[in-house]
């Protein structure tokens, strides 16, 4: 159950801001001189974010960053750090410092939609902001905290009652990655988007803002194209604020396949009054642009294609990156022929106004649920003497796309090449997919009989009596009723943490999974969906009882050079235990194996700091602390019986001490904890 409060709430260290009178692209920002640096020389961007700058010209080390005031470190979704007191040097010394404990169990007595489930917490994936020595963050439950973010104690605590409805229909169930702030004439103000709600928070008390919406809260399906049911709709991304301006998209679930289930649309509120400013429809309307790629208007009944992953914001232009999911149905596409826009597109619009600026689409007429899954990250890069200001998304795929943040074209051409046909009646792929000719992939795209597991006779005998009986073959070939084995599976390549990207080397570091998936459907009734053909996931593709079918390893760090395109280092990351001890391997000594999300059930990413550290956890029991330049391990925090769920961050307090934060939870999702980390006090 929910821990039960103690004491009334204590007002965060926040509460009164009158240094931060307007955060807007005209003025200037000036704390009290206790921040230290942390606004010498900088323009605070429209989104109230301070941080680093990401425009053209923007240098890192110009701007310290002693807060983490969004989800990503900074708008433009870096996941990087300028303090560089915890370096190669000293990170040897980093102790833990605080834990806090969400105290989140299952729910017996709540009503669930879902039959025979009970409501419980999925994973602790939040990644916390801090401004000013204060800490907020989301809780698997959806709760708003506010800790001291020096000692771990607790301010406030604001809960939703969102498992009231019951498990969210996701597969995470109930997860929530972080919250949004925005600030205004000595006001902060919290934004949760929960479920189907827009939810306004005093910073200070936690209390919701009366005049925002109605009693602090907006209904986020008012507004959509047509009727939702609520129960199918959820958020468990961080809303973006620009200027005066929230920005909000959703999650839907992929298991509910039906005409007109709840679209993708992505939506604008006044953070002031909560009052709708704009609408963009995902999968375009009638006299849209775009529309004609929905054949025999599809678009007017198909849902889906959300954003549920963050964005990305360029706040000195005021544009916004959207990284748009998979329309219904993931794996079949028969009833909505065509190019489908915007599905598995990045897609900039302006931020004022809701417009579409331009767009790229990375998987056309998608079958394999290869949604954009993580936030883009905007940097300058120098390439061939030629400084590009690039906006650079990881996939699924393992294909990463860096284009002109401007235009939308790609820094180094993208092919068109001809992919496989389908098997399945009624289903018409797309004769081609987008294809970078750099960077290169950075993991293993198709599949065939030298990827699969030989650590013995038997393994490799059971592994191609698997493989043969299903249909394989290049990335790109689509499922089918007998099955196909995907590679990259449904969670990447790249997963929702996505990469960390140094802006002053413009390094990237990207974690990512080998695990394949069979992509099968299988014939539907009529009136059950919207298809002739809805997905069937009653195989599995293990061998001995829990081996993958393919040769280790399944995670890697994979470090790339952003102005060339290479790669300069790649890294088995994790060790599952349960693979390397599984009784088929008994006598062996397989190598490094690199973690898998079956075991761990997570796909958050890293941190890199100027301190030439790359930090990750990633469903680890472990903190990790990697050298920039190699990926040689300098440093493990243990992490208990938790593992790590979410992206860690790092800012410096008052006191001048630096900490890593990471959120983590056991296996079955329960003793989730905060865990702090710094070096010790001299």
């Amino acid at each position: 159950m929910l821990p039960p409060p103690s004491r009334a709430p204590r007002p965060a260290k926040d509460e009164f801001l009158p240094e931060l009178p307007s955060w807007t692209a005209d003025r200037v920002a000036v704390p009290r001189a206790a921040v230290r640096a942390l606004v010498i020389g900088l323009a605070i961007a429209g989104c109230g974010t301070p941080g680093i700058r990401t425009g053209e010209g923007g240098s890192a080390a110009a701007y310290a960053n002693e807060n983490w005031p969004v989800y990503g470190g900074d708008p433009g979704g870096l996941k990087y750090s300028s303090l560089n007191d915890i370096d190669r040097s000293t990170v040897t010394e980093l102790e833990a410092a605080w834990t806090w404990e969400t105290g989140e169990t299952p729910i017996p007595d709540a009503a669930s939609p879902i039959e025979g489930e009970r409501v419980a917490p999925g994973a602790f994936e939040a990644t916390p902001i801090v401004i000013n020595d204060t800490m907020w963050f989301s809780t698997s439950y959806n709760r708003v905290v506010a800790l001291d973010a020096e000692t771990g104690e607790e301010f406030w605590s604001y809960d939703p009652r969102s498992w009231e409805w019951g498990n969210l229909h996701r597969g995470c169930r109930f997860c929530h990655r972080g919250i949004a702030q925005w600030s205004d004439d000595g006001e902060r103000r919290i934004f949760l988007n929960t479920r189907w709600r827009l939810i306004a928070l005093d910073a200070a008390t936690g209390a919701p803002i009366p005049g925002f919406g109605d009693g602090g809260e907006v209904d986020l399906t008012e507004g959509l194209a047509w009727d939702a049911n609520r129960l199918h709709i959820s958020n468990t991304s961080p809303a973006v604020v620009f200027e005066d301006i929230v920005i909000v998209g959703s999650g839907v679930p992929d298991n509910r396949i039906y005409r007109n289930n709840p679209p993708g649309d992505v939506q604008a509120f006044d953070a002031r009054t909560g009052e709708m400013l704009w609408t963009f429809h995902t999968i375009p309307k009638e006299g849209e642009f775009g529309v004609e790629t929905w054949e025999d208007e599809s678009w007017s009944y198909t849902g889906s294609a959300n954003v549920w992953a963050p964005f990305s914001l360029d706040a000195e232009r005021g544009l916004v990156y959207l990284p748009v999911s998979t329309p219904n149905n993931d794996f079949y596409g028969g009833h909505r022929g065509g190019q489908n826009l915007f599905a598995e597109s990045l897609v900039c619009l302006d931020a004022r106004t809701g417009e579409r600026v331009w767009h790229f689409q990375t998987v056309h007429h998608g079958l394999w649920d290869y949604d954009l899954p993580a936030p883009p990250g905007l940097v300058t890069i120098e390439v061939d003497g030629r400084r590009i200001d690039a906006v650079v998304a990881v996939t699924k795929t393992a294909f990463t796309y860096v284009l002109d943040r401007l235009t939308g074209e790609p820094v180094w051409p993208v092919e068109e090449h001809a992919v496989p046909e389908s098997t399945v009646p009624g289903e018409v792929p797309w004769p081609t997919q987008p294809f970078p000719t750099r960077p290169a992939p950075f993991s293993r795209q198709g599949i065939t009989e030298d990827d699969l597991i030989d650590f013995t006779p038997e393994l490799r005998a059971e592994a191609l009596e698997v493989f043969r009986r299903h249909r394989t073959g290049p990335i790109f070939t689509p499922p089918s009723v007998e099955g196909t084995i995907m590679m990259p599976g449904l969670i990447g390549g790249a997963g929702w943490g996505g990469a960390a990207i140094d802006p002053e080397s413009g390094h990237m570091f990207v974690k990512a999974y080998d695990d394949p998936f069979l992509a099968r459907v299988a014939e539907g009734e009529r009136g059950a969906g919207d298809a002739d053909y809805l997905p069937n996931f009653a195989s599995t593709l293990s061998v001995a009882g829990g081996l993958p079918i393919i040769k280790p390893p399944y995670g890697t760090l994979t470090a790339i050079d952003l102005n060339t395109g290479e790669h300069l280092w790649q890294r088995p990351f994790g060790d599952d235990s349960a693979i390397r001890q599984h009784p088929a391997l008994a006598g062996l000594d397989p190598p490094p194996m690199g973690g898998t999300p079956q075991s761990h059930g997570t796909t958050s990413g890293p941190l890199v700091t100027a301190g030439g550290i790359v930090f990750l956890a990633g469903g680890t029991p472990w903190l990790e602390a990697m050298d920039v330049s190699d990926g040689r391990t300098l440093w493990r925090g243990n992490l208990g019986d938790g593992l790590g769920r979410g992206n860690p961050m790092t800012y410096r307090t008052r006191a001048g001490r630096q900490f890593v934060v990471v959120a983590t939870s056991a296996d079955g999702q329960v003793d989730s904890k905060l865990q702090a980390f710094a070096l010790p006090v001299r």
